[in-house]
């Protein structure tokens, strides 16, 4: 079985070359990527949220993680927006306690908050919570973070080539073709 560094490599190499930028970034990629697939893989659900501007991002995340087409089981993930709508009123430390409480209750094999956007945002505050959320930062170098620069290629296409690298990855660990070791 190969490591998921090496899976990854052969992957971004395999892509067109618009997907070279990810070559040098893969350090900064497996380890949060292979934290989380691990606890996907223990049965934890995952919450998606993004900033603003990249809310259509949560929406094309939760349509391709599950469509049928992937031949895989289904996995536990949805939009935190819809099942909290009226997250973007939260603003004290007290209001994100009880929604972590509500959401322990509601995700008893628990659960870790993916959320991609700008470190500035209305909602990285309760990403920012706990260090076991996945992590996709924009222009912000945040700790257990994959920092993603917006630079010479545009940042929706590195948000869909991402996507699509992580769910090969999530495909790959599934099937045994890589080790999360």
């Amino acid at each position: 079985m190969i490591s998921i560094l090496n899976w990854t490599l052969e992957v971004i190499r395999k892509e067109d070359s618009s997907f070279s930028w990810m070559e040098e970034c893969r350090y900064d990629w497996v380890p949060v990527v292979q934290s989380a697939i691990s606890k996907m893989l223990e049965g934890q659900s995952i919450l998606i949220l993004t900033d603003e501007p990249r809310g259509w991002y949560a929406k094309y995340i939760a349509y391709h993680m599950n469509n049928l087409k992937n031949e895989r089981p289904f996995l536990p993930i949805y939009n935190m927006k819809s099942v909290f709508p009226n997250l973007d009123k939260m603003t004290t430390p007290q209001d994100l306690d009880l929604l972590e409480d509500m959401l322990d209750i509601s995700y008893p094999n628990g659960y870790f908050v993916w959320y991609i956007g700008t470190p500035d945002s209305l909602y990285s505050k309760f990403a920012f919570r706990n260090y076991e959320n996945l992590l996709w930062i924009i222009d912000g170098d945040i700790p257990n973070s994959f920092y993603i620069r917006n630079g010479s290629t545009p940042l929706d296409i590195k948000l869909i080539q991402l996507f699509k690298l992580f769910n090969n990855t999530i495909d790959a660990s599934l099937f045994n073709e890589l080790s999360l070791e």
